[in-house]
Parts: structure tokens; sequence; C-alpha cells
């Protein structure tokens, strides 16, 4: 079996090679570079060093992973004839993905791997940088990371940032999360004659500056709150000082009890900023709804029983586990395959009890969530009409019922008449697949637009409403019906 080994250039130019890598390199019988733009191997091949480049390889494709796979490929065919010897800048295990994918192909056992070293990148940039790692760093990819990856309290250092097209896209990502004007730092060649270092505002990162494959972006740590404000950790320590000895007295005695109301009041709201297709109002209005998740976290962590990363542990294994269709083998035809796999996985979860089946289905801040849920749970061991038309007969049933007890009966069993009328209301918005919920909020919400603008012509008029007559007030309501249909309301 014959042996590949991978020995790294190191960070810097000719002077700084370690002389045990300089030697490996001279006795190399045969040697392979991923590419020729390193300092080092023009002094190499100025003393009679030969080696082939896979420069062209990254001509071939448009994306760098390809690029990396037909390199390891190649390289492994390689080895199947001779040992070799493969060059890479820096250290081979940090940040060099073709090394990543000789490593997994190695463990298949079809040749030996030596991995030796070099020195890598990172020390001549912290030093350039005059940054201590102990502070905590992230190391991040160009080619491939996102804005969910980084943590704006660390020294952030960007590599494989080769030119000008993954520079903008490094500060694409980054403006997701930092301000244009945040300052960043491109460090080139670092440690070696040719180190170059430029700081310039974020908006001109690909703009001001060159970069090569030498060069890595360096982000550092944002300090203030106001300059982290899309970063979670931030969200969570203004809850946490906010609920802390010196924080807000309102938010310090709250409870789970007492912030129920909030909860549906502000989820009621987001609802309203959905019906409006309003995106600014949805940001703000889940925002709303974020804080009382935070919140209740909080709490919970206040008082020893629970952390939001109990909540995050909680969602994240329960949607892992009740989409086997995409998180496992399980094959499913069309949405209602999905309902019927997870509402059989939840049945599951919950095993055998003693517990009626309507009992867990009360909601004490809605009647109307409690019938649709109590209808649902009934329907789902067979307790309903096979259409709606059953539905719409008993409708017509309560109605009738009703009426005959507006006439005739007292006001007890009017009231028990009309919640009958109601109940089937629920089931009629069931079996259509509509959240009567979200219907009565809308119907709220649409009442109130209308009025306020029955209300704002009362008012322009100089009178009163005790002024105007059924009719004319009709008329201002029929008027912003007119002037919703046109959405000037």
């Amino acid at each position: 079996m014959n042996t590949l080994t991978i020995i790294g250039l190191g960070a810097g130019d000719f002077n700084q090679l370690q002389m045990g890598v300089y030697r490996k390199l001279k006795a190399a019988k045969k040697l392979f570079v991923r590419t020729v733009d390193h300092p080092v191997l023009e002094e190499l091949a100025a003393e009679g060093i030969t080696f082939e480049s896979f420069d062209k390889v990254y001509e071939k494709h448009n994306t760098f992973q390809p690029v990396y796979e037909e390199i390891a490929e190649s390289l492994i065919i390689a080895t199947a004839n001779e040992d070799i010897m493969y060059a890479v800048p820096g250290h081979p295990l940090v940040a060099e993905q073709t090394v990543q994918l000789l490593v997994k192909a190695a463990d298949e056992g079809t040749f030996n791997l030596v991995i030796e070293g070099g020195q890598s990148f990172l020390d001549p940039i912290f030093g350039a940088l005059r940054v201590d790692p102990i502070e905590g760093f992230q190391l991040l990819d160009g080619t491939s990371f996102s804005m969910h990856d980084i943590n704006m309290r660390q020294h952030i250092l960007i590599a494989q940032v080769y030119d000008t097209f993954s520079a903008s896209e490094v500060k694409l990502t980054l403006m997701e999360k930092y301000d244009d004007e945040y300052p960043v730092t491109v460090v080139t060649a670092a440690g070696s004659s040719q180190e170059r270092i430029v700081t310039v505002p974020l908006y001109e990162l690909d703009q001001s500056v060159e970069v090569n494959n030498l060069t890595t972006v360096y982000v550092p740590p944002v300090k203030s709150q106001e300059g982290a404000l899309r970063d979670w950790t931030t969200f969570r320590q203004i809850i946490a000082t906010l609920r802390g000895p010196n924080g807000c007295p309102w938010d310090q005695k709250q409870t789970h009890e007492s912030l129920k109301k909030y909860l549906l009041e502000e989820s009621h709201e987001y609802l309203a900023a959905v019906d409006a297709e309003d995106d600014f109002a949805m940001i703000e209005e889940l925002g709303d709804v974020l804080l009382q998740v935070f919140l209740h976290a909080q709490i919970g962590e206040d008082q020893g029983y629970f952390t939001l990363e109990d909540v995050l542990a909680s969602i994240s294994e329960k949607m892992i586990r009740r989409h086997p269709h995409v998180f496992g083998d399980v094959a499913v035809e069309d949405a209602d395959d999905v309902v019927a796999n997870w509402e059989a996985i939840k049945a599951e979860e919950k095993g055998t009890n003693d517990k009626l089946l309507l009992d867990e289905e009360y909601r004490a801040s809605s009647a109307l969530q409690t019938a649709f849920n109590y209808q649902k749970r009934a329907a789902k061991v067979g307790f309903d009409w096979p259409d709606a038309e059953g539905a719409w007969d008993k409708f017509a049933e309560e109605w009738q019922e009703f009426r005959h007890e507006v006439t005739n009966g007292s006001s007890t069993s009017r009231l028990d008449e009309f919640g009958d009328v109601l109940f089937t209301l629920v089931n009629l918005a069931r079996f259509y697949k509509l959240s009567p919920e979200e219907a009565m909020l809308h119907a709220n919400e649409k009442f109130a637009r209308r009025f306020g603008y029955v209300e704002v012509q009362v008012k322009a008029s100089g009178k009163s409403f005790t002024d105007f007559t059924l009719e004319q007030l009709d008329e201002f309501w029929n008027e912003a019906k007119q002037l919703e249909k046109e959405k000037k309301i």
C-alpha cells in the first residue's frame, strides 16, 4: 500500500519555512501542490525542485467544493502507483478542505496517509493583529459560512477569501448582522515580508482592498449591546438584565401566570399583521411574541426549573422525532401522510393513560378554541359526521331551537341554545378548515376599522352620533366597506 504524505508550507515566506519541512520537500520523489500561489514555492522552484499544481482545476469549476473533490480524487489515483507528497499552504489540518477529504478517504484503508507539520496562518495572524485567542475566536470558511455561524462577541477570522467575488460574498453575509460602517481588517501574507494589514468599513471590503489566497478577513468583537442587536445573545442579556437586581420593577414581579394575557394579546396582534400583509408590522409583532417566550424562559431560569436551552432542546427533539420523513428513512406521499405520521408519533409519545380524551383540550383563554379542540379530538375517534352536510343540518336544527327559546323560553334556556348555535358554527369552521378564533379576531378587527371610519366622519361633521339616523350612519359604514375594497383604509 502506497503512502500519501501531506505537508504544510507554512504561512509566511521561504525564510520562515521550517528546516524539517524544507528537507522533506527536497527529498520528495513526486510532489504535488494545491496552488503555486505561495511565496515558498518560487524559492523552491529556483532551487530546482519540481512539482505539479492543481491551479487548472480551479478554472474548471464555478464553486470550490468540486475543486476540492477533484484534487482529492486525483491524489488518490496518483497514490495508487507510487508514494507521493502533497504540499498545502499553512498547516494541513487548518482550513484545508482537500485534506479533510483525504482523511476521510484514507479511513477506507486503500492507502497510507501521513500528515506532517507546517506553521498555520493563525499564529502570524494573531501576532499581526495583536489579538489573544484566549478571549475567544471563530475560524470560518469564507466560501460556506452563514450569518447563523457568527458570534458577534468573539474575534472572527474568515479564511478562504481568495478574490473580489469571494470578498463580496463575505461582505454581504456579514452585513446581515453588522452595520455597514463596521470596521473589518484585511490581513494578507501575515508574518512574511509581504505582510499587509488594511482596515476598512465593511461596505468597502470588496472594493478598496486587494485580496488573494493568503488573505484573511478579521472582524473584531462587538463591545456594545447597540452594535449587536441582531445577535440572540444580546436579547437574552437584555431580558436577564430587566429581570435582574438592578432591572425593571415591572419585569421583576412578572410570573408565568401574570404574563399569560400578554402572550395571547401579542399573538393576536401578530395575526392581525399577517391579515394586513404588513411585513414591517409582522417584524414588530413577532418581536413582541418573542419577548414573551424569552420572559417565560428567564422566569423558569430564575426559579431554577428550566432554561432557554431546555426549551430549545425540547422543541428541536420533537421536530426531529416527528419528521422521520425528513430526518429518518420514512417515506410519505403527501401532506396528509405527514399529518397522519405526526398524530401516530404523538400518540405513541403520550402512551396509554386514564385521562379522558377531552381533558387536555380545554383552553381557559378561549371558549372558541376549546370548542374547536373538543370537536377535533372527538372526530379523531370517529364521533363526527362523514361530511359538512351533517354539520349544516345540525346548525339549522340548533338555530330553530334558539329562535323558539327567544320567543318562548327563559334567559337561561336562550343562553343554552345560543351556545349550541355557536358550537355548531365552530363545527362548520372545522369542516372547512377555518380557525374560528382567527375568524373572530378578523371580524373584530374589521368591525373596529369600519366603525372607526364612521366615528371619524361623525366627528368631522361637528355633530354627535345622536344627530344621525341609523340609515345615515349605515351610509358611512358602506363607504368604509368600499374604501376597504380599494385598500384605502
